[in-house]
């Protein structure tokens, strides 16, 4: 059976994950989950990632990343954009999410970047998650 949103899918499994306190989480691969994952760890919201081959699509395994006090450090990620309703937001139009404590991510016509690489390098896109 086919996902009709791959990336939703994979936020809800690090939002689970991170949940349950696991270690790290598996997630069926591709290019624009390796950039997210990257841009994940840029931020610090997780620990590391890796792309393990297999002889179909590969497995993107992300190591989550807890607080002294075994809280998770990922508050909250939540899907913007979706299949049925694309969001796209110019240059000027990029607002932070909650006052700066948070990043969207967006999809440009430079690759995967946060919000905040977006107003300094003046250039929009489609906003694909936000986390916080």
């Amino acid at each position: 059976m086919s996902m009709s949103d791959p990336l939703a899918d994979m936020l809800t499994r690090i939002r689970n994950a991170g949940k349950a306190k696991h270690k790290s989480v598996d997630i069926p691969g591709s290019q624009i989950k390796i950039a997210l994952a990257g841009v994940l760890k840029e931020e610090g919201f997780i620990k590391n990632f890796k792309f393990i081959k297999d002889n179909k699509q590969g497995i993107l395994r992300i190591y989550l990343k807890y607080e002294q006090n075994d809280r998770h450090v990922i508050y909250g990620i939540k899907r913007v954009s979706k299949p049925s309703r694309r969001v796209y937001v110019s240059s000027k139009d990029v607002k932070p999410v909650l006052n700066g404590l948070g990043i969207s991510v967006l999809s440009t016509s430079k690759g995967l970047i946060t919000d905040k690489q977006a107003s300094k390098q003046n250039v929009g896109g489609e906003v694909l998650c936000e986390i916080w």
